[in-house]
């Protein structure tokens, strides 16, 4: 029986893109897309999600690599921001000011946007002129003379107290001297102050009537001095009080100034009447010349000295500048550590410690999108310790709190800040694949409610008219951004024929447009190489096999060992019980097909089908599948009216590594038919395919990769013509092989064949019809059912006797 009506036409093996279709004739005559192509799924849950104000309702976006979804979200984002009219509201500055009642607890003050970077301005101004008119108020001659007046008037009523001390002493016969001790007092004899030894010479009761007096007159000395001090801070309460009086006189027009201007925010009028207090009770800060200031020493191992600031509760922290940001702010976060996500408290080595203050605290990625849109990557937010469960908690909580990292994961932090919250409203988009997407929504329990919403982006799209203008349109816009050569509109045919190759589909077209762009850029390389003033066809043919070459060393390697025969495979003559089954080698940056033998052997027995591969556990569970649906499919087939009497061994041939996937179960199925009907099977054919217990052919996975590979092993051992190979008819759509496939197809030199059950396939193998069961349950003489059957009768009557007891 001839094979003619299982061959696929030569026109189904690959679609062609007319180049005739497009109404131009280079790309410089269209416009660039702006747009994304057939992703309508994905942009309308964006959409709903950016537009849902309510908790929870936060942003995944799944996808595989290269499908746009990070310049989706950009665009969108900013189209989203241009319509909302309440961006001045919602994106705002935010301060950090020092905290008087409690330094280590600063302050977070919001001003609407561009007005932080302002109040800064305007406070660095205010010291600046607090220090000059300061300067000015306490060096006046007004100033100077009532304090010189109150120091004079103090000295004065100091020396009355002491000289009527002096008198009253005097007149008990004893004088007044200053010691190390304070005052003491020594008698006079003679009239004059008595030295130690005078002293002691005196007669008794004459010591005893000084030491009495003595005691009397100290209570006086000691009420003296107390009335001394007691002036001394009138005098000193005089003098602050006269330095508040001149300074408040000095401050207060400033500070009243700058009230006036920020009199809509309570919150910075309360810190400007701290700031009063501050200064008012600090004016020895500025009786120092301008600039001057108390150095410190710091650990040399942190570099050059630095000096303390002595003005620090007028420095203001600009955390947060949205004045340059037009719109709400995007922040697109790339490495999302958690000091990049939630902002860090910065140290300054002094002493051999570590100090810290307001102004040293660090916004993060968090902070600077408060009031709009957070976009990150899945994968480098769950590899980075605590970003997740921060972001999770920011989410919730609705605030921002700033905190050292080492403190999050229970460690000491050196003289830690506890900066006040600030209350935030982002929406969050979290850019990932679908096996990330799983993993969360099935392990982490806050997943749901926090990320309502999900954006799929699809890795391919319907090939109709309007996406190819579209593909022609990325095509302009890739030449536009890259600076390319204008593609002529054979090369966007075969851009788009490239695009249909990646989905391995006739009917659709890759949305994976980082790809497309890769070969666009590679074609243009390459017709730069050639002087050429457009990119054409043969460019387009010239990037994509370059780029192949790169990458497929070690399929050529595996291609030599197979022509040299190091591994064996056949490609002419029949052999029973074994077929050329196709495996694909998946290696990231590209796959390739690759011919095995798999070969069968058939005895008596009622183990069934025995899989070496799973018995020595190179077997995955899809592969271990398969073979056991070929038992199902034998039992159901051939042993209706008797038992199944059989083993078969199934192996792979030369396979020394792990093997998955049931694309192999129909080829097994016919080496096992070949070795119990002894009928040979073609060698020139390879096979691929899964198959039911129903014995139906159903589709696989890279039969582009698969049929190529086969055909390159023929070409290099060497075409004989009658060479080809066998797949599903379901996969006929799926074929966009090679050029050159095609070519020899069209030739006669290489074919494809296409079924639907294994009683087709079985028959092209071996040339001998199935056969088709016959009424009384039989199957046609010489058909491959009939000898089939009559092996296993012939193998369950041998059974059978062997079961019989021997006589006694």
């Amino acid at each position: 029986m001839g094979n003619g009506k299982y061959e696929v036409p030569t026109e189904s093996l690959r679609w062609r893109c007319d180049p005739e279709s497009y109404g131009f004739q280079c790309t410089d005559e269209i416009e660039p897309l702006q747009t994304l192509i057939g992703q309508d799924r994905a942009i309308r849950a964006i959409n709903f999600g950016l537009a849902m104000d309510k908790k929870g309702y936060n942003i995944f976006v799944t996808g595989i690599t290269g499908t746009g979804k990070a310049s989706a979200i950009k665009a969108h984002l900013e189209r989203t921001v241009a319509w909302r009219k309440d961006v001045d509201e919602a994106a705002r500055d935010w301060c950090y000011l020092h905290n008087f009642t409690d330094p280590d607890r600063p302050r977070a003050l919001s001003l609407p946007k561009g007005r932080g970077r302002a109040f800064r301005d305007s406070m660095e101004r205010l010291l600046e002129e607090l220090k000059a008119a300061l300067v000015k108020a306490f060096s006046g001659q007004e100033y100077e003379s009532r304090r010189k007046q109150l120091s004079d008037e103090g000295q004065g009523r100091r020396g009355e107290i002491f000289s009527q001390l002096e008198e009253e002493v005097n007149k008990q016969g004893f004088t007044v001297q200053p010691s190390p001790a304070g005052l003491v007092l020594i008698p006079l004899v003679n009239g004059k102050p008595a030295s130690q030894k005078e002293y002691l010479a005196l007669p008794q009761e004459v010591k005893k009537e000084f030491e009495a007096r003595q005691r009397e007159l100290m209570k006086l000395v000691n009420e003296s001095v107390k009335q001394s001090q007691d002036m001394e801070k009138e005098v000193g309460e005089q003098l602050q009080s006269l330095d508040k009086q001149v300074a408040d006189y000095a401050v207060s027009r400033l500070l009243n100034d700058l009230k006036t201007e920020y009199d809509d925010c309570s919150q910075i009028v309360e810190y400007l009447d701290e700031v009063k207090d501050y200064t008012l009770n600090h004016v020895d800060l500025f009786r120092e010349q301008e600039g001057q200031s108390t150095p410190i020493q710091v650990n040399p191992l942190a570099g050059a000295s630095r000096e303390q600031d002595s003005f620090l509760p007028f420095r203001v922290n600009v955390f947060v500048d949205n004045g340059e940001t037009p719109g709400l702010p995007i922040v697109i976060e790339a490495h999302p550590t958690y000091a990049n996500l939630f902002g860090r408290i910065e140290r300054r080595p002094v002493l051999g410690a570590y100090i810290t203050d307001h102004t040293m605290l660090k916004a993060g990625a968090v902070h600077e999108a408060n009031g709009g849109y957070l976009v990150v990557d899945a994968r480098e937010l769950i590899s980075n310790q605590g970003s997740w469960e921060g972001l999770k908690r920011i989410i919730k909580t609705n605030e921002a709190r700033l905190e050292d990292p080492v403190v999050q994961f229970g460690f000491f932090a050196p003289q830690g800040l506890k900066p006040e919250p600030i209350p935030t409203d982002l929406k969050v988009i979290v850019i990932g694949d679908q096996m990330i997407y799983q993993l969360l929504a099935r392990y982490d329990e806050d997943f749901w409610e926090l990320f309502k919403v999900k954006a799929d982006f699809d890795s391919q799209i319907e090939r109709n008219e309007e996406n190819l203008k579209a593909y022609a349109a990325f095509i302009c816009r890739c030449c536009q951004t890259e600076d390319l050569i204008p593609f002529d509109r054979t090369a966007v045919a075969k851009v788009a024929e490239y695009g249909a190759r990646l989905v391995g589909d006739q009917h659709k077209l890759s949305t994976r447009f980082g790809l497309i762009q890769e070969v666009c850029i590679e074609a243009s390389y390459w017709a730069q190489q050639k002087e050429s003033s457009r990119v054409y066809a043969e460019h387009v043919r010239k990037a994509i096999e370059e780029k192949v070459y790169r990458s497929n060393l070690i399929d050529e390697r595996i291609r030599d060992l197979i022509t040299e025969g190091t591994i064996m495979v056949d490609v002419d003559g029949e052999v029973v019980g074994q077929v050329n089954g196709l495996a694909v080698y998946d290696l990231g940056n590209i796959a390739f097909g690759k011919p095995s033998r798999i070969t069968a052997r058939t005895y008596l027995g009622r183990d069934g089908v025995i899989n070496i591969e799973r018995e020595s556990q190179l077997s995955g569970k899809t592969h271990d599948k398969g073979v056991l649906i070929l038992s199902g499919y034998l039992g159901a087939k051939y042993a209706k009216n008797s038992p199944l009497s059989l083993n078969a061994s199934l192996a792979f041939e030369q396979n020394y590594e792990g093997i998955d996937g049931d694309s192999a179960s129909s080829t097994e199925l016919y080496a096992i038919l070949s070795s119990l009907s002894n009928l040979p099977i073609k060698q020139n054919l390879a096979v691929t395919g899964s198959v039911n217990q129903q014995g139906k052919i159903q589709a696989i996975g890279g039969v582009n990769q698969k049929i190529e590979g086969f055909y390159d092993v023929c070409q290099a051992i060497g075409l004989t013509g009658d060479q080809g190979v066998m797949v599903p008819h379901q996969n006929v759509k799926n074929m966009m092989l090679r050029e050159d496939i095609v070519k020899a197809a069209q030739e006669g030199r290489f074919h494809i064949y296409a079924v639907r059950t294994i009683d087709e396939g079985i028959e092209i193998l071996t040339g001998v019809p199935a056969g088709e069961l016959k009424k009384d349950g039989t199957y046609p003489k010489g058909t491959v059912n009939y000898l089939v059957l009559q092996q296993l009768r012939q193998q369950a009557e041998s059974m059978r006797s062997y079961s019989v007891p021997a006589p006694n």
